[in-house]
């Protein structure tokens, strides 16, 4: 397969900057959103008893923390949306790192539980006295509530945000909490723009892909680490300047000799254990570490001095933080969306699973066979 490399910066009569976009017009939901959403109000239930065959659906639970078996399938009930929620059909679910992180137990959740935090869905039923939702609307969310790996669920209407007829399910659901983290990365945490230099480690994976592709199309210039050849075509067509492999180079000392020994502004670092001293050592004076993930492992602790060195910035930030508000959710959720339609960014889903094989999925992500973005399908 050829892959074409996407053009670097965008011409002057181009921009990244959208107001939230039509799709993106609040509407009246209630209650107001709050910052936090227990799993619970999912009401999924394991079955003991019978019940109302219509309420019956399968959905993914884990009962004991572990390794990808951990996952099991089983028939759920699932009942009405009360006040300021909804039910929705799931017709495409993201699988991300964070998921993973639920499943081990390195975040903490109320055994038994569903994990996924970001699918596209119909509605198919709406809570009493609930205005701006109705039955067939196509919506999307990500973030709490957790509960996404399920053919059916009840989620507050404020989470949920329209898919615009433009974006297909599969690649609203690719791309929604993956978009928003991103949108959170190069626009609120650190505001990437012409002139400066990202690192971006883990370059081909699915926040990485677009990672890299919104801050090429905002001017930076893109290094990006991988594992193989594959993953560096992959890295290099979606925007990268510079793709190293670190399996055969030194991180550091390829950076130093990319930047002339002056380091990057920012280091966006997914990884964690395995990369994070490497990230410090490619930081220029007065850089940021984004610390946003840890799929190698917890990061040792960082001293005060291995900042106070070049006067870093260290934070380890949390999408949900960045979009506590409705009004922060629908701006996020409307410029990714804008710019998918926009064809300034664009999702790899090469790695599709039946919804009952999401232990699979969990397994082939944790051993790095997959790139771009992985679904599961109900």
């Amino acid at each position: 397969m050829t892959l074409t490399p996407r053009s670097t910066h965008l011409a002057p009569s181009q921009s990244v900057f959208y107001s939230p976009s039509p799709v993106a017009t609040p509407v009246a939901v209630t209650p107001r959103r709050s910052n936090s959403h227990p799993a619970a109000r999912l009401r999924l239930r394991c079955c003991c008893s019978a019940g109302d065959p219509a309420a019956m659906v399968k959905a993914i639970r884990v009962h004991e923390l572990g390794g990808p078996e951990a996952l099991r399938w089983e028939e759920v009930e699932v009942g009405e949306p009360g006040d300021g929620e909804i039910r929705i059909r799931n017709t495409a679910i993201g699988v991300n790192f964070i998921d993973v992180y639920f499943r081990k137990g390195v975040y903490p959740a109320p055994l038994p539980f569903t994990p996924g935090m970001e699918a596209v869905g119909v509605v198919t039923a709406v809570g009493p006295g609930l205005t701006g939702r109705k039955v067939g609307d196509v919506v999307a969310y990500a973030g709490k509530p957790m509960g996404s790996y399920a053919e059916e669920q009840i989620i507050p209407a404020d989470v949920a945000v329209p898919v615009p007829p433009k974006v297909d399910h599969k690649t609203a659901a690719a791309i929604m909490l993956k978009g928003m983290t991103v949108h959170m990365l190069v626009r609120r945490i650190f505001k990437v723009e012409t002139g400066h230099t990202v690192l971006v480690h883990a370059a081909a994976g699915g926040v990485g892909s677009l990672l890299c592709q919104w801050a090429n199309a905002l001017g930076a210039t893109v290094i990006g680490t991988v594992s193989n050849e594959e993953k560096a075509t992959h890295a290099h067509f979606d925007g990268c300047h510079h793709v190293i492999m670190y399996t055969k180079e030194d991180v550091a000392t390829r950076v130093k000799e990319i930047t002339g020994g002056k380091g990057v502004n920012v280091v966006y670092d997914s990884v964690g254990k395995d990369t994070y001293k490497a990230s410090l050592e490619c930081l220029a004076s007065r850089g940021f570490l984004v610390s946003f993930g840890q799929s190698s492992g917890s990061p040792d602790p960082i001293s005060m001095g291995d900042l106070a060195s070049k006067s870093l910035f260290l934070t380890r930030p949390s999408v949900m933080h960045y979009t506590g508000t409705r009004d922060e959710l629908l701006e996020a959720a409307g410029e990714v969306f804008a710019n998918v339609a926009n064809g300034v960014l664009h999702t790899r889903v090469k790695h599709t699973y039946p919804l009952s094989e999401a232990a699979r999925a969990h397994a082939d992500l944790e051993a790095r066979k997959t790139s771009g973005s992985v679904l599961l399908i109900p």
